[in-house]
């Protein structure tokens, strides 16, 4: 398959070019800014908010894994991350249906699911359902995406999958986290989540790979949290009124990933656990 992988040098956008590439597939890698990866090789500098070069990235692939957006609150005013993504993703998302495409997998996020948790979650594990609570106008902006897709799709017929990952890490973002553990309030806004950056690269594939019709929202997470007290414990803790609505792990993760594992046989393969013995 050809597939255009949009921010193609940022973080998720960089493993997903691997690990698509390293399947079989061609991959035309686009960014803001023209560069010379070692990873993603030449990536082309397209501008999302344009809609004219939008569908010219487009043009002539099979699939998009759209993972251009600013990726966080706080990099920009509010208003401008908002519109900046609203844009990105729209413009992607006709052109997929414009052009054609087999596919649209695309980066939402874990914040449309409550963080940073001021109001404690209604239940734990956090599930697909536990949705639309955006806090910033960068979850809004995911939440109003994920409104678009569903409808781009069912006018298209075209399989848009969200992916609603958690915190990303790099390698050597994990030798940072036994400060974390002093404090379980230090990383009580994502339920003390996060994503190995590989993982998620192999979420984009597999979300290639699946048998889908219209839309389908995944959460992707790690199969544990990044502190060393038990889960149970974090959550009798910092959230003491939130029930558990089945029984969990010593160290499983409270951001559920059994629709993840369930339909996209998606098993998170890297923990900072393993990493950190290694």
């Amino acid at each position: 398959m050809k597939v255009c992988v949009t921010g193609a040098s940022g973080k998720v956008g960089r493993a997903a070019v691997a690990e698509l590439r390293a399947h079989g597939h061609e991959v035309v890698a686009v960014d803001l800014l023209p560069v010379v990866d070692p990873v993603s090789a030449t990536v082309m500098g397209v501008d999302l908010r344009d809609f004219g070069q939008t569908i010219e990235a487009l043009r002539g692939t099979d699939a998009v894994v759209h993972m251009a957006n600013i990726p966080a609150p706080g990099h920009y005013s509010p208003a401008v991350t908002f519109n900046d993504n609203m844009a990105m993703n729209f413009n992607v998302f006709h052109a997929a249906a414009v052009l054609g495409l087999q596919r649209v997998v695309w980066a939402s996020s874990e914040t449309t699911l409550g963080l940073p948790f001021d109001v404690p979650p209604r239940y734990a594990p956090v599930d697909e359902d536990h949705y639309p609570y955006p806090t910033s106008t960068y979850a809004l902006s995911k939440v109003a995406s994920e409104t678009i897709a569903e409808q781009i799709a069912s006018w298209s017929g075209i399989p848009f999958v969200a992916l609603r990952f958690s915190n990303v890490f790099l390698p050597a973002d994990y030798a940072r986290i036994p400060e974390f553990w002093s404090d379980a309030r230090l990383r009580r806004w994502n339920l003390w989540g996060y994503i190995d950056v590989r993982d998620a690269a192999q979420a984009c594939r597999r979300a290639l790979e699946i048998d889908v019709a219209g839309t389908e929202r995944f959460i992707i997470a790690a199969a544990d949290t990044v502190m060393s007290a038990p889960s149970r414990a974090l959550l009798a803790e910092v959230f003491p009124g939130v029930a558990l609505t089945r029984e969990i792990g010593e160290h499983e993760t409270l951001l559920s990933i059994d629709h993840a594992r369930e339909r996209l046989g998606f098993e998170p393969v890297h923990s900072w656990r393993t990493e950190l013995e290694e």
